[in-house]
């Protein structure tokens, strides 16, 4: 359930920008004999002509709609260019329009705070540019504004100005009794004009001038991407998150929409209910059929008190609100994605109906995901953590019936191989959970798997197997093979080491000569240390260099398994010696991570973990069974 945010001290500026037929126009550039033609992008499916995922504007003109199949669109505009998304593993291949947004955002990026909220919009935090503009170069005192800022719609603005001794004055809260005075009005003919007046208030407060200052960036940010990359889009620009979106969409295409505050209420009031975000759903459908809620004007008629008491202290405050268009939510400086999904429907007679055909393309979704999260481990150093599975799914008992397909989750282990089959065991067990004791026919009509919870990878991290190879060893995290990435990322983090730079808990050298010299005191010497190692039993610290003169003493590490030393390393070409200290807890080690390395290491790391079996020297009288003699059979 949505939860309200605390509201921010200061007024924003947030951007929301979203690309005009995003697909269309990626294909229009691929293609520039397309450009004014009636087109449409389809997805990759030969049932009626495949599904339609975007509809050019000279298409819409005719009818078609995104809801069409492509046979269908063709009826209703024959002359429609249908133009089929890419397709790799038998399914739309969609990397050359995440390509293409990834430029846009590229752009975006460069005046604030950017959220990139999917593969063709974003959302901009203008604030600091916005006020750094209103102290250098204030709208009211520039001789020329952006002409592209003037052909904004901005709710609320009237079709008419005052003209008073020379000076322009728009006023917001428009009159209709001061038409009375009609040597003070004038009819606009020209809306840019009137735009343009409203930009340059001297008198307006402070919040509007920031918006008039975040007009024109986002102005002049469209025009950028329109000349670098050949790509349209539309923005809404408010105060914050909730009213940018719901307003971005509103002048299409190619245009943007300002919401001054003083709007927001005459702009909600008539506004659907299911037109709010997070409203579209359950709690929407509850608000029409408990509340009798159709419009946010209708939610407007019930106090803070009353939507708690039907909803909750949290999501009573949001719905109270959102109502009054107020929202904290902050925007996110993210440019690259939240999660990796891969998915794919299956309509009809193309439902999956056996284990068999739900693993064919499990194992296609997989790889493609896998080959994604690779490349964002390489790219961005970034690791997912949790693998998820969804589906939708059909089973037969008296009647067809549907029912929501369980999801499912488990640690993400990279590999293809390894992803396929965790995905496969999550199919089994959300089937389980869906048919319950039921033994009846099944069919899956959408199967997808996603890769979520990716953080960053620390800066200054390496592998475990750097360390063990050397300083001089090339692995790193952007170059490792699948095989040797943790299975349990959550846990397997943490094998990533960094420096630490306590002292070794060794005898001084004056202390070894005098060792060397003495038996007694070597005995002394031998007690102290094990002394200091038992404090550190559940530590593991290994001491390396590029190249090791001399092995471990073997007695050493029996005696305290845990303990490895490793000190005794030059650099090559180098008398000199050099070393590291590396340390972390052996109970943090996930004995699925040691599998993953190569049997070598994985014996040392055992040898660090288990000490070795030591051979048994019992004599008879040792164990409770000796005292108890063999019955003597009776004669």
């Amino acid at each position: 359930m949505p939860v309200a945010r605390p509201e921010p001290q200061e007024p924003r500026v947030i951007a929301h920008v979203d690309m005009d037929c995003f697909y269309v126009q990626v294909e229009q550039r691929r293609n520039p004999e397309l450009r004014g033609q009636p087109t449409a992008v389809v997805q990759y499916n030969d049932w009626k002509g495949g599904g339609l995922i975007a509809v050019s504007y000279e298409a819409r003109k005719f009818g078609v709609k995104r809801s069409m199949r492509g046979d269908e669109a063709k009826m209703v505009c024959p002359s429609i260019n249908l133009v089929q998304v890419p397709v790799a593993r038998d399914k739309a291949d969609l990397n050359v329009y995440r390509s293409a947004g990834s430029e846009v955002v590229a752009i975006l990026s460069t005046k604030g705070k950017c959220e990139r909220a999917s593969i063709d919009e974003v959302y901009l935090d203008l604030t600091d540019a916005a006020k750094e503009m209103l102290l250098e170069s204030p709208p009211e005192l520039l001789e020329l504004i952006f002409e592209e800022a003037t052909k904004s719609n901005i709710l609320g603005l009237p079709s008419v100005i005052f003209v008073l001794h020379d000076l322009i004055v728009v006023s917001l809260q428009f009159d209709m009794n001061v038409t009375n005075r009609a040597s003070y009005v004038q009819d606009v003919s020209n809306r840019e004009d009137s735009v343009r007046a409203w930009l340059c208030r001297a008198d307006a407060d402070y919040q509007d001038k920031l918006l008039s200052c975040g007009a024109i960036i986002v102005a002049q940010l469209r025009v950028k991407v329109l000349e670098e990359t050949q790509f349209t889009c539309s923005a809404g620009i408010a105060h914050n998150k909730l009213l940018a979106k719901l307003v971005s969409g509103m002048h299409k295409p190619a245009q943007q929409t300002v919401v001054p505050s003083s709007a927001v209420q005459d702009f909600l009031v008539s506004l659907p209910i299911k037109k709010m975000k997070q409203l579209g759903g359950k709690l929407g459908s509850s608000l029409q059929d408990d509340l009798g809620v159709n419009t946010v004007g209708d939610l407007l008629s019930f106090t803070e008190d009353k939507l708690q008491e039907y909803y909750g202290v949290n999501t009573g405050t949001w719905l109270w609100k959102i109502a009054r268009g107020i929202s904290g939510e902050e925007v996110e400086d993210r440019l690259l994605p939240k999660s990796h999904g891969c998915g794919k429907t299956f309509p009809g007679p193309k439902a999956l109906k056996n284990n068999a055909s739900v693993k064919t393309w499990l194992d296609r979704l997989c790889e493609e995901l896998s080959e994604r999260i690779q490349s964002d481990l390489n790219q961005n150093k970034r690791i997912a953590q949790t693998l998820t599975l969804y589906a939708r799914a059909c089973k037969k008992n008296k009647s067809d019936s549907i029912k929501k397909f369980p999801s499912k989750s488990c640690p993400l282990r990279y590999g293809t191989v390894k992803i396929q089959e965790d995905a496969m065991k999550l199919f089994e067990s959300g089937l389980h959970d869906f048919l319950g004791s039921q033994n009846t026919k099944w069919s899956i009509t959408s199967l997808s798997v996603s890769a979520s919870k990716i953080f960053d990878i620390p800066i200054g991290t390496s592998s475990i197997l750097r360390y063990i190879k050397g300083p001089n060893s090339t692995v790193s995290p952007a170059n490792l093979n699948c095989s040797s990435l943790p299975e349990d990322p959550s846990l397997g983090n943490k094998l990533y080491i960094a420096p630490n730079h306590e002292e070794h808990c060794e005898p001084s050298l004056s202390e070894k000569e005098d060792c060397g010299n003495n038996s007694n005191l070597a005995k002394q010497c031998q007690i102290k240390e094990e002394k200091k190692v038992s404090k550190k039993l559940t530590e593991v610290k290994i001491v390396l260099g590029p190249e090791s003169s001399s092995e471990p003493n073997k007695a050493e590490e029996h005696k305290a398994a845990q303990y490895v030393d490793r000190n005794k390393f030059n650099t090559a070409g180098s008398n000199s010696a050099s070393s590291s200290t590396w340390m972390f807890n052996v109970e943090d080690i996930d004995p699925a991570v040691v599998e993953e390395l190569p049997p070598e290491i994985q014996r040392e790391i055992h040898g660090w973990i288990r000490p070795p079996k030591q051979s048994s020297s019992k004599t008879r009288g040792s164990t409770i069974s000796s005292y108890f003699q063999p019955a003597k059979r009776s004669g």
